[in-house]
């Protein structure tokens, strides 16, 4: 399979994410220019995003995974190191093969045939300052024996402020409530139960939304509304970096979000699904840990 059913709904979908990718990285970028706190780094100049394409079976770009023989696409990591952002990646990709028979159970609709196509955009941000909020969001189409959508958006503060949990909650609920009224409640606890970590016993940030196997019956629909999660992100996230990344930080707090980055890798490497598909069909390893925060402390 090197597409789905409806190859132009496949090249739709990639395109758009690559869209996505290009409007996230100028607005970052802006706010990188901006940067004027206390805080600020002289020799530090603004950063920028470097891009790295990578394909499936080149050598270091694929780690073999449990897709078959038959496989390929690739894709390509936005990475940004700047004194606004310590490191954030906005990363596109669209792949294709086959599951192992092991994964394949594990799939919706690859049960019947082991090909698959994927596609989507992956956003992890890790700023520098500990008063602006980290954040995750990715969007995925799915194609097997049938096609679906996939994706969420979660805000990981480290000192929660009402006014950011509260403005990142109603960016969110209104690109659900244009689509469906039933989405918003039911994405947000699919949220609050998928980013917990069972193991500690507390959420991994303040929440958002997420969703799996979206196929509502109208494929139009259903890219609509991963279209407008995606602009829902790109609208409210800076503002929110905007609102604290001049404000002047202390160490206290710098360590408090070395502690809490912890939690995020814990939670990444344990209990992601998006970590555990991209590995089991021979992404990128780079691409796929690039959710990782640079820097993290545990207690």
């Amino acid at each position: 399979m090197t597409a789905p059913s409806e190859e132009d709904r496949g090249k739709r979908a990639s395109a758009w994410f690559q869209e996505l990718r290009d409007d996230l990285c100028a607005a970052l970028e802006e706010i990188e220019d901006a940067l004027i706190g206390p805080n600020t780094t002289s020799d530090r100049p603004p950063g920028r995003f470097e891009r790295t394409a990578w394909r499936r079976g080149d050598d270091g770009g694929d780690n073999g995974g449990d897709a078959g023989g038959d496989d390929g696409g690739g894709g390509v990591m936005s990475v940004i190191r700047g004194r606004v952002f310590e490191k954030g990646g906005v990363n596109v990709s669209t792949v294709f093969g086959e599951f192992s028979e092991e994964f394949r159970l594990r799939v919706p609709g690859a049960a019947e045939d082991s090909r698959f196509w994927a596609s989507g955009v992956s956003v992890v941000i890790h700023p520098c300052s500990p008063l602006v909020p980290a954040v995750h969001m990715n969007t995925r189409m799915i194609a097997t024996t049938r096609e679906w959508f996939g994706g969420g958006a979660d805000l990981t503060p480290v000192f929660p402020d009402a006014l950011d949990t509260g403005a990142f909650h109603e960016a969110l609920k209104g690109a659900c409530d244009a689509h469906d009224a039933a989405y918003y409640p039911r994405f947000k606890k699919w949220c609050d139960e998928y980013f917990f970590l069972p193991h500690r016993g507390e959420p991994r940030g303040v929440g958002g939304i997420f969703f799996d196997d979206l196929a509502s019956g109208s494929w139009e629909r259903d890219f609509a509304f991963v279209q407008d999660v995606g602009r829902a992100l790109l609208e409210v996230y800076p503002r929110l970096v905007r609102r604290h990344m001049d404000q002047a930080w202390t160490e206290d707090q710098r360590r408090a979000q070395l502690v809490k980055r912890g939690r995020y890798a814990e939670f990444n490497l344990l209990h992601d699904r998006g970590t555990v598909f991209g590995l089991k069909t021979g992404g990128n390893t780079e691409a796929i840990l690039m959710s990782l925060p640079p820097l993290t402390m545990w207690p």
